[in-house]
């Protein structure tokens, strides 16, 4: 594997300032150009997965998207979250049409343990985030009791 390594160069300010003014805006309008970012950014989620006695919870926070936009599957203890969504815009004036499309989609993978209960799982989406209450089975359940020290 080549490792590819990149300069920075600051100008000075004086004779090159001109030159060096030139050069920011051009790298300035490269990288902060909405197409660019758009695509140079990942787009996956962050998820926060915890358990209580009863449940194990999954948030996964997906601002910007409707519920319609997210499938929820459940294939031999895996729980699969994705989203897909695709948009439009088109603008139009007498001297010439504008028209850009957007794509973005993701695909997280959970591997649930043994112990779900699979005939209950919801799951809801509120407030950009997506909230999945996945409940453990009755045998699973672990009672909470204090242990006394000898």
């Amino acid at each position: 594997m080549e490792d590819k390594l990149m300069t920075l160069v600051k100008f000075k300010e004086g004779r090159n300032r001109d030159l060096s003014r030139g050069f920011n805006d051009v790298f300035e309008s490269v990288f902060n150009d909405t197409f660019m970012s758009d695509r140079m950014i990942s787009r996956v989620p962050a998820v926060n997965v915890s358990e209580t006695d009863t449940e194990y919870h999954i948030e996964l926070a997906a601002p910007g998207l409707k519920k319609e936009d997210f499938k929820v599957d459940l294939t031999e203890n895996v729980l699969t979250i994705s989203a897909e969504k695709k948009t439009e815009q088109t603008e139009s004036d007498k001297k010439y049409n504008k028209r850009e499309y957007s794509y973005s989609s993701f695909v997280r993978s959970f591997a649930l343990p043994d112990s779900i209960n699979d005939e209950h799982i919801e799951a809801e989406y509120n407030d950009g985030v997506l909230r999945i209450a996945v409940e453990k089975m009755e045998e699973s359940k672990t009672p909470s009791r204090q242990i006394e020290i000898k």
